[in-house]
């Protein structure tokens, strides 16, 4: 039987989320650049002080944020591998879907595209970017592993990064490259993923 979360710990995490919920529901009705510490505390019914006493800063409060969305949006990749399991490719593919689906819809991504959001939030995926794509990179190798644990994890990582990498830039475009699809990419992948899997067909010579 698992133990209760101590309500101090459940109170923290109930306001910190509300105070990142706060910041999309503002990030759905303007630019990031225009959205204030004051603005997120309010929509969030607390005061300001309270704010910079959860997150410390506003880069603080924005890494947060950013990470937060991250684990949101894996979560559903997570779904889609296990209900594939008994097939990678197709893993593979409805995995990315599911992902570049969520981003073309969420204000977060949407602001990153825009250009709206000043630089604070594109160097979390950029120059400073480095938390969360180890973030990312983590949970998706640790989900692969989960569905194919024949898989040694240093192939689990490198597929890992390679998956995050080109999402998080095909979810950056406005437009995604002609042809390039879910079902393109896995198919692209393919070989890597049979090889890894220890599915590839033996050699004949």
């Amino acid at each position: 039987m698992s133990s209760a979360t101590p309500y101090p710990v459940a109170a923290r995490e109930l306001l910190r989320n509300s105070l990142l919920d706060a910041a999309v529901q503002l990030l759905e009705r303007r630019p990031w650049g225009r959205v204030t510490m004051g603005d997120i505390a309010a929509t969030a019914g607390v005061s300001r002080q309270t704010l910079y006493k959860e997150f410390g800063s506003r880069n603080a409060f924005v890494q947060a944020l950013v990470l937060r969305e991250v684990d949101r949006f894996i979560d559903p990749v997570a779904r889609s591998i296990a209900e594939h399991v008994d097939d990678p490719r197709a893993a593979v593919s409805a995995a990315l879907g599911v992902f570049l689906m969520a981003a073309a819809s969420h204000p977060l991504i949407r602001t990153v595209v825009a250009g709206d959001g000043t630089d604070e939030l594109l160097r979390l995926f950029t120059t400073q970017g480095s938390p969360v794509l180890n973030r990312a990179v983590a949970r998706l190798a640790g989900i692969l592993l989960d569905g194919w644990p024949q898989v040694a994890r240093g192939d689990a990582e490198l597929f890992a990064e390679c998956m995050v990498r080109l999402a998080v830039s095909l979810a950056a475009l406005p437009d995604s490259p002609t042809g390039m699809t879910a079902d393109s990419i896995a198919s692209l992948f393919a070989p890597y993923i049979e090889q890894i899997l220890g599915l590839a067909a033996p050699s004949t010579t």
